[in-house]
């Protein structure tokens, strides 16, 4: 990774940017502070809350750290699947006592409105999900001192990571949780994703670029394996969601390693993109049908997973988890990017064979 990129963390650890309310302030200021890249998820907010977290995030650290946004999505779902799909879910919302929500809520996440925010007020580093911005718009952000990520789930996508101008880009490995950042949401694409270790191998022969790996990272030494693949950072999610900084629901904190929740699926039951989450009722139930619809489908269930949260419900929530979230600590998130530095150091020294004879 470019020098002046990586000064602005001195451990090569990245926190996830999470939305629905688990990438807090706090949370990525105690990374920030710890030597990590913290980063605020604006999805699902809006640019005000965005730039209200910015302040917030400031006022609890001088150090670098990053803001993430969601591309805007084409409109190509199918309104009559979407229909069916509401019909389907019409028991949920009976037995939660909610209403659907409208599916034609936005498309755009206030995109437009929300760059402009960051280019008035510039932050050190903007990430993006679900697509490549355009040249434009990096080197707006680039003029005002900003260095640009995007996410990348192929090699042909890093390609166009590349061509955009970035500064680097996140190669995110179908083990991650959560949503696949995929530029085109594809259904014929479903469970064609790469492992990660392979993904990072196939980039780095493709762009020049710096690669961020992600993607159910857990421990320091599979930091140490993606960098030794061609990485200069490794991105965590579900390790930082069980954090005592998280914002993320108690009841999907403890299913992480609940003995009822032992496995990951890539779902569109929620959302109707491709996102990974531990399986739960909700998820087996509904993903079989759910359209390629987002973000329809996302808001249409969302009065439904609040509702869940507030009856304690876990079977009916959005559980986004990594395939390692087993393997989750419930540590305080500075300690838990001390205790990756530490383990990471380790296995670069085994690796290095100074580990001595065993």
């Amino acid at each position: 990774m470019s020098s002046a990129l990586t000064d602005l963390f001195p451990h090569p650890i990245v926190q996830a940017p999470m939305a629905g309310g688990v990438s807090v302030p706090k949370l990525a200021a105690a990374v920030c502070e710890a030597g990590g890249l913290g980063f605020l998820a604006a999805g699902y907010k809006t640019a005000d809350g965005m730039y209200e977290e910015i302040k917030q995030l400031r006022s609890l650290t001088g150090r670098p750290f990053g803001v993430n946004l969601f591309m805007p999505q084409p409109e190509y779902a199918d309104p009559a699947a979407i229909d069916v799909y509401a019909h389907q879910l019409a028991g949920e919302a009976s037995w939660y006592e909610a209403e659907l929500g409208d599916p034609d809520s936005g498309r755009d996440d206030g995109y437009e409105t929300k760059l402009a925010v960051l280019r008035d007020n510039p932050v050190p580093v903007v990430s993006f999900h679900f697509g490549a911005p355009s040249r434009e718009v990096v080197d707006a952000l680039h003029r005002v001192g900003t260095f640009v990520l995007v996410t990348a789930t192929t090699p042909d996508e890093a390609r166009a990571v590349e061509r955009a101008g970035a500064d680097a880009v996140i190669a995110q490995g179908v083990e991650a949780g959560g949503h696949q950042g995929t530029h085109r949401d594809l259904p014929e694409t479903d469970g064609c994703g790469i492992g990660l270790l392979s993904l990072v191998a196939q980039i780095r022969e493709t762009v020049s670029i710096p690669i961020i790996a992600a993607g159910g990272i857990m421990r320091g030494g599979q930091i140490a394996a993606v960098l030794a693949a061609g990485a200069s950072a490794a991105q965590l999610g579900t390790a930082f969601l069980a954090t005592a900084e998280s914002g993320a629901n108690a009841l999907h904190k403890q299913a992480l390693t609940h003995p009822l929740f032992v496995r990951t699926e890539l779902t569109r039951a929620f959302s109707g993109r491709p996102a990974r989450g531990l399986v739960n009722r909700f998820l087996r139930e509904h993903g079989p049908y759910a359209p390629a619809a987002y973000p329809e489908i996302h808001h249409l269930t969302a009065p439904l997973r609040k509702a869940a949260a507030k009856a304690g419900d876990a079977q009916g929530m959005a559980l986004w988890a990594g395939q390692g979230h087993r393997m989750a600590r419930e540590l305080p998130a500075g300690q838990l990017v001390e205790v990756l530095a530490g383990e990471l150091a380790a296995a670069r020294t085994a690796l290095s064979g100074g580990g001595g004879v065993r």
